[in-house]
């Protein structure tokens, strides 16, 4: 008697954003850049998804059950704007800070997004993903308006780029931006 295969890894690639909020919507435009490419030369189950500002829904999707998380969201660090990072998220937190105002569906950051998550897997006994990255980009402007700011677009090809080889290689390679995180701000 054999066993069954394991698995293959599951991973979401969620954009997130407001593209009515000019370089917020960076993470919707590299989901969507990405979803254009054939996703089957990928390793293991790979779905990319444009979350917008549905964070509530992100949250509940997660209880699907997944290994890994990439969000793709305008993350302002200070730097030059079109910037990328690639942010690994302690997921050991899981619960909001003392202070934290009530859950607002349309202002979900991710911190606020992966609190939500632990609240649901502690109800459900479901498990986050084991591991939470965030691709983000250095926005110019998040000035109402649609369409990204010259520097942010330009960023979007490489940002595509990023995300297939931390899909590929786990890590990005050593040309590419890191960063360490007490928390995902954006």
């Amino acid at each position: 008697m054999s066993l069954p295969a394991p698995a293959a890894p599951r991973t979401l690639v969620a954009g997130i954003g407001n593209i009515f909020l000019r370089d917020d919507g960076f993470g919707v435009e590299t989901a969507r850049r990405l979803s254009e490419r054939d996703l089957r030369d990928l390793p293991g189950q790979v779905e990319v998804v444009d979350i917008g500002v549905r964070g509530v829904h992100l949250a509940y999707q997660l209880l699907d059950g997944y290994d890994t998380l990439v969000l793709v969201d305008a993350t302002a660090r200070g730097e030059a704007p079109g910037t990328l990072y690639v942010i690994e998220h302690d997921v050991g937190g899981g619960s909001p800070p003392p202070g934290t105002p009530p859950l607002d569906g349309h202002r979900m950051t991710p911190d606020a997004v992966l609190a939500l998550l632990g609240t649901l897997c502690a109800g459900t006994g479901g498990e986050p993903p084991r591991r939470v990255l965030v691709v983000g980009c250095e926005p110019a402007t998040l000035d109402e308006g649609i369409g990204l700011s010259p520097p942010v677009s330009e960023a979007v090809p490489e940002a595509v780029r990023l995300i297939e080889e931390l899909l590929w290689n786990g890590e990005p390679g050593e040309s590419a931006p890191r960063a360490t995180a007490d928390g995902i701000s954006t």
